[in-house]
């Protein structure tokens, strides 16, 4: 490639969000010069491969912290990832159908899922409130052993998992199959700077110096790290949370979710069919945090440190969180849950919430498995910053970290970014074929 040639778009970053975009850039807008960079040799081999996400399609009906307002923001972006899947011949490698529902143990949760279906339900014609012998009929499992009162907020027949490597690969294959358009993946190609240049950005990667008009940096806590470096996003810094996961014997038929801690900003656990591992009931996550960028992965250890840039408003983050009883206990014991030796005992009283008879020989501890969500600090506000986060500098530049459920929200996260760029270059996108073929 000539050396002054410039690109209408580079994305960085080869997983889920940034492969969404790349595909709606190619299929709906008339950019035609398109960019990937990825640092490892294959797509989606970090937060996007299976074994570090909950593979989960997260619609807003058993995520019992969302609002309703939020669910249905949530749904809407579950739907085009449904939308666009099952049209693929490798549907069945992408997408799976597993009853779900978020169980709720004791008078306070069936209380609290009896009134949150009054609420939901009808936003959510699949809902179902199941009482205990109902629930017993779909998930034997969880009611076996049981003396509590228990009610499950479920949806029987739908689209609950996802393989979030094979349709950000999915993604790549449909954007590089466009006709009379340049896009290219280029993997292998780590970045290490982002420049200003005459015209618009220059990209250095380990593969040589790229220009676009347009750049948008996909990839997790890097994109803050790259944010930072060019002085955009000081008001934030991270919190990576990592979580792991334990297996069981295949004792659950689908998703079982248990109520959230309204006092905890981190997942409540849950079991699931692990679609990477047949023959397996997957348990977690668990919380840690951790140093790092990347799970399993020391070498970001350097880059984590810049971008927490730990003063005051940090700590005042901290320790604001530390006070909470709830989430001092919370987090102590899940540091705890990754000792060995006395982690699968201390695990199996909170496994064992989901599924009453799971004897402590069953459990496993899941190697290597479990991603990092990087948490963003608010420090202006002193609290953390859930959910996605989007940085445009309103320069042609867009820095995305996208935390769960950022990968159901793909999509929708994508075609925001795709308005963006287009009112920028003055380009334009198909809005009415792209509502009829995802909406």
């Amino acid at each position: 490639m000539d050396k002054a040639h410039t690109h209408d778009v580079i994305i960085i970053g080869g997983g889920i969000s940034g492969t969404a975009l790349l595909y709606l850039l190619a299929q709906y807008s008339d950019i035609n010069d398109v960019m990937l960079l990825e640092k490892y040799n294959v797509i989606a081999n970090v937060n996007s491969h299976g074994r570090n996400n909950s593979q989960t399609l997260h619609c807003g009906d058993i995520e019992t912290n969302y609002t309703l307002e939020k669910a249905l923001q949530v749904k809407a972006s579950a739907n085009m990832v449904v939308r666009y899947a099952v049209g693929l011949k490798n549907k069945d490698e992408i997408l799976y159908k597993y009853s779900k529902m978020v169980i709720g143990v004791g008078d306070k949760e069936v209380r609290q899922l009896r009134e949150r279906f009054r609420e939901f339900g009808p936003h959510y014609p699949g809902m179902q409130l199941l009482e205990k012998d109902q629930i017993e009929k779909v998930e034997p499992a969880v009611i076996n052993g049981r003396k509590e009162d228990i009610v499950a907020l479920a949806v029987l027949d739908e689209y609950t998992a996802v393989n979030f490597q094979a349709l950000s690969q999915s993604f790549v294959e449909q954007a590089t199959s466009v006709k009379g358009k340049t896009v290219e993946v280029m993997l292998n190609s780590k970045v290490s700077k982002i420049k200003k240049s005459a015209n618009g950005y220059t990209v250095k990667t380990s593969k040589g110096n790229h220009e676009a008009k347009f750049v948008v940096v996909s990839s997790g806590g890097h994109s803050l790290l790259f944010a930072h470096r060019m002085g955009y996003g000081q008001e934030f810094s991270c919190l990576p949370m990592a979580g792991s996961f334990y297996f069981a014997p295949d004792v659950l038929k689908g998703k079982v979710y248990t109520v959230q801690n309204d006092k905890l900003p981190f997942a409540a656990i849950h079991g699931d069919p692990d679609v990477l591992v047949p023959g397996k009931t997957r348990l977690g996550p668990t919380a840690l945090a951790l140093p790092v960028l990347e799970r399993y992965n020391w070498k970001t250890l350097p880059e984590f440190l810049y971008i927490l840039k730990l003063d005051i408003n940090v700590v005042k983050t901290l320790w604001g969180l530390l006070r909470v009883a709830d989430i001092r206990n919370y987090l102590f014991k899940n540091m705890c849950f990754e000792i060995p030796f006395i982690r699968r005992h201390l695990f199996l009283n909170d496994a064992r919430k989901i599924i009453p008879g799971l004897k402590l020989k069953d459990l496993t501890f899941a190697k290597k498995t479990g991603g990092i969500r990087p948490v963003m600090i608010d420090k202006k506000e002193h609290c953390l910053h859930l959910g996605e986060a989007k940085l445009n500098t309103g320069h042609g530049l867009i820095f995305n970290m996208t935390p769960s459920p950022g990968a159901t929200s793909c999509l929708g996260n994508a075609e925001k970014d795709l308005e963006i760029i287009t009112d920028y270059l003055g380009a334009s996108f198909d809005n009415e074929r792209l509502k009829r073929d995802l909406k």
